[in-house]
């Protein structure tokens, strides 16, 4: 097959970015209030990836497990900040940070793993050109999934609160207190990737793919690598969101099973 890649460069680049004025016409003209969002994000977005290209350029060359495991800890640790930034009712202390941190990094580290040992077999194992880019991904759509689940559980408690407490006042446990609040908090955690999964390949040609049709793969090739990466996506997104939740309906109450609603706080 011929090779199509395509190299690019700044102008390229630009041009591309020039599209995101409209975004600050629109801002403008309906008087959204998102004309300084649009222009922190997109700054925020190039300097991030910039500062990651060079970073991984460095790690590539090192080949250094030392130096792969303190950019995944970062990576985890900046995600699980992701993660609580904008719930509406949040943990309080920084509960709601470590639930979805270590929600996060045990399902994205578990499966990450599972696809490096039984899939990839990179050599060293700790090879960063394989971890680091896996673990990006996984990890990047596992918190969606755990903000979601997060944030939908802290409202539900709030919402349900008579219905909980009249659980737990009849003597029922706190996961029999708490199963409505769960399976609301999970099915939204869960929604985004059940979508991408159901329009995947049909309203959308995921971007991994995209990627390796662009620089000249196999299409076939490239459909069986974003499908190994969908199932990894959905395999750490359900792990994390049922950890985050779990952890968060232990949080919402005590060892005498009551509802403690003064471990949230509002935004």
């Amino acid at each position: 097959m011929i090779n199509a890649f395509v190299r690019l460069d700044i102008f390229d680049v630009g041009l591309a970015a020039l599209l995101l004025l409209a975004h600050g016409l629109v801002s403008v003209v309906y008087r959204l209030g998102l004309g300084r969002q649009i222009v922190v994000a997109g700054l925020r977005m190039v300097v991030q990836l910039l500062l990651l290209g060079l970073v991984l350029q460095y790690l590539f060359a090192l080949n250094a497990p030392a130096w792969t495991v303190l950019l995944i800890i970062i990576m985890v640790l900046f995600a699980g900040r992701e993660a609580t930034a904008r719930q509406k009712y949040r943990f309080t202390g920084l509960w709601g940070f470590a639930f979805g941190t270590g929600a996060m990094a045990a399902a994205s580290i578990l499966v990450t793993g599972f696809a490096l040992v039984t899939q990839f077999r990179p050599d060293p194992w700790y090879d960063p050109r394989f971890v680091i880019p896996l673990l990006g991904m996984v990890l990047g759509n596992s918190l969606n999934g755990v903000s979601l689940g997060l944030m939908r559980l802290g409202e539900a408690a709030h919402d349900m609160r008579p219905a909980i407490e009249a659980r737990l006042a009849v003597g029922g446990t706190r996961n029999q207190a708490f199963a409505p609040a769960m399976r609301v908090a999970m099915q939204n955690g869960l929604a985004p990737v059940l979508n991408s999964m159901s329009a995947c390949g049909i309203v959308f040609i995921p971007g991994m793919m995209t990627g390796q049709i662009l620089a000249g793969i196999d299409p076939l090739q490239a459909v069986l690598y974003q499908l190994l990466l969908m199932f990894l996506i959905a395999g750490a997104t359900g792990l994390g969101v049922w950890l985050a939740v779990r952890c968060g309906v232990w949080r919402l109450s005590d060892p005498r099973h009551r509802l403690r609603l003064d471990r949230l706080k509002a935004r």
